[in-house]
């Protein structure tokens, strides 16, 4: 097991390293506009969350590629790995620009099936129309990505992370407020800034890999040219099921946002803040998910599925350690860790609640994030898509229960998403045992 924890932090850390200071930039930006007002937390939270939601399905088509790679180079077969990789840089790009055109030309298609009242809907119009160009790069990125965490050349994503964040909060600072001379832009000063910011860290990253040359698994630039569009599909083939787990996650979670919505203007807002919080946690155990998506197809490309099953052992017990230190900081610091985003003193005084709730959610989220990498690594994504399929029924035809029948509230749709992540738990973890009892 010990050989296996290095195999994983060595890839996890410096990607745990560049999310968390990524987290702490956003944490930072919604620190920065709930001190505009709760409106204006609520009409960036309708507005960030759909994009995002688009955005991750990119990424999520990617990690076919990371499957197929990982297996190729597990097996020793670097010329097929490289093919790959050069199909992904070649045509994973169409649909980055697509999602560009729409999030720039008729965001609030999107928003007014959210329900977004339209108190609000002007400024999440605005958000998402500065935002829009971060997806012209998201299909290289997330082809970049793959790339480094097969060739276990993650280091990089440290210097990313790192000149992305101190840029972005310097100029949330200045754009939101109007310092530093600039004019004061409120929720489009945050997505103006947030756009800038991660175009920099883009071209950071691009230039180290177009002059990298400690990167084993590159495609040459006339390979990726050459590149037949046959290993792209097959990329997809794994990649559409990840896809669309992540796109049904997303769903269920937009569906809770519009329930929140008839709950009050004002619970997205809390919504947007308390599982803000909860996402530096996440990112952490998503980047120990990573290495072992990674690690899990190395093992499977040798034939020793029985080492998937010691990697995710190995990645759980990194994760379980993760989750009580998360758990005693919601425990011992509520008041202060939610003061930093709101004077609301409504929500400070069930600051404890709430954030004992989501800490208590993020052991069975951590485990599905884990057992599902396994599952992934084993070549069978579309497991993982029929349990959040599930999930995002339940999540959605019972949010609907508690607030258009029963009438409730915040509290009770907090609950419900524990409950979606130990249901999805429990029959992950004995899907990846049956897995292994065939072997």
């Amino acid at each position: 097991m010990k050989d296996h924890i290095k195999k994983i932090l060595l890839i996890a850390v410096p990607i745990m390293l560049s999310n968390l200071i990524s987290q702490l930039q956003m944490m930072i930006d919604r620190v920065f506009i709930g001190r505009l007002s709760i409106e204006s937390m609520s009409a960036v939270s309708n507005a960030s969350t759909p994009m995002w939601t688009t955005m991750s399905t990119i990424f999520s088509l990617t990690t076919g590629a990371t499957i197929l790679v990982s297996q190729a180079y597990g097996a020793d077969e670097k010329e097929k790995a490289r093919d790959i990789l050069a199909s992904v840089f070649k045509y994973n790009n169409v649909l980055g620009f697509l999602l560009f055109l729409f999030w720039l030309l008729i965001p609030q298609t999107a928003f007014h099936l959210m329900g977004v009242d339209e108190s609000i809907i002007g400024m999440s119009i605005d958000y998402a129309r500065y935002f829009s160009p971060i997806f012209i790069l998201t299909g290289i990125g997330a082809s970049v990505s793959c790339m480094l965490q097969v060739s276990q050349k993650t280091q990089i994503m440290i210097w990313y992370g790192l000149s992305r964040s101190l840029t972005n909060v310097f100029l949330d600072y200045a754009m939101i407020f109007g310092n530093f001379g600039f004019p004061a832009m409120g929720v489009k000063g945050a997505a103006l800034a947030t756009t800038l910011a991660e175009l920099l860290g883009d071209l950071i990253i691009l230039t180290y890999v177009l002059f990298s040359k400690d990167l084993p698994l590159k495609p040459s630039f006339p390979r990726i040219l050459t590149s037949r569009f046959m290993p792209y599909v097959d990329t997809v083939k794994y990649g559409i099921p990840a896809a669309c787990e992540d796109f049904a996650w997303n769903f269920g979670n937009l569906y809770l946002i519009a329930m929140l919505n008839k709950v009050s203007i004002a619970a997205a807002g809390i919504h947007s803040i308390i599982f803000g919080v909860e996402l530096i946690a996440v990112v952490l155990v998503g980047s120990i998910g990573t290495a072992t998506l990674t690690l899990s197809g190395y093992e499977t490309g040798k034939k020793n599925r029985n080492g998937v099953w010691e990697v995710v052992m190995s990645s759980m017990l990194l994760c379980g350690v993760i989750d009580i230190l998360n758990l005693l900081l919601f425990l011992i610091f509520p008041g202060q860790i939610l003061g930093l985003f709101t004077r609301d003193s409504a929500v400070l005084a069930v600051a404890p609640l709430y954030l004992l709730i989501v800490g208590l959610d993020l052991f069975p989220k951590s485990g599905n994030i884990i057992v599902g990498s396994g599952i992934k690594g084993y070549g069978e994504p579309t497991w993982m898509f029929k349990t959040q399929l599930f999930g995002t029924f339940f999540v959605i035809a019972m949010s609907s229960v508690l607030v258009m029948v029963f009438h409730k509230g915040i509290m009770e749709l907090f609950i419900l998403v524990v409950v979606d992540e130990s249901l999805r738990l429990i029959l992950n973890f004995w899907k990846l045992r049956r897995i292994r009892q065939k072997d």
